[in-house]
């Protein structure tokens, strides 16, 4: 019998050394959370207070943001009105330039047939005397093609 209860201290002994071991490990760690708990308790602290503060800050934000919208659809409504007048000025003045273009061809033309008919018109006075009847119907022309001129610039403005 003395030998079973030999064994059994010893594995008793056995037992115990680790368990002597892992409690002066956890006495150690306990320590360490002892000494760090203050600091552990200003770190939850300070994060409950970030935490207060955002939530105290989604209200305001949400405000700001309701009325930076809104102001920022007064805006793009303005743009659009604006937009609308520029396509209609520029619509204008795509016609009044085509209108122009066509007076300025115009008067090219006419400018052209008047060219053409003092050519016309010299050429038959060399070979022979044009009677005052002829260069009246010549002035008559040119002048009818000036005043052509001036009604369509007329038209423009």
């Amino acid at each position: 019998m003395d030998n079973l209860e030999l064994i059994i201290n010893i594995i008793i002994i056995g037992l115990l050394i680790p368990t002597i071991i892992y409690a002066y490990r956890l006495n150690k760690n306990l320590t360490l959370l002892r000494q760090n708990q203050s600091s552990l308790s200003r770190l939850i602290q300070s994060l409950n207070d970030a935490t207060s503060k955002a939530e105290n800050s989604i209200p305001k934000l949400k405000t700001a943001t309701q009325s930076t919208s809104g102001e920022l659809k007064e805006v793009v409504d303005n743009a659009k009105t604006l937009k609308d007048d520029l396509t209609f000025i520029n619509e204008r003045a795509d016609n009044l330039a085509d209108r122009l273009e066509n007076v300025i061809h115009n008067s090219r033309r006419i400018k052209d047939d008047a060219a053409a008919a003092s050519n016309a018109f010299k050429t038959e006075k060399t070979e022979a005397k044009a009677s005052p009847e002829e260069e009246s119907l010549l002035q008559a022309a040119r002048s009818e093609a000036e005043m052509e001129l001036l009604k369509a610039l007329r038209a423009i403005k």
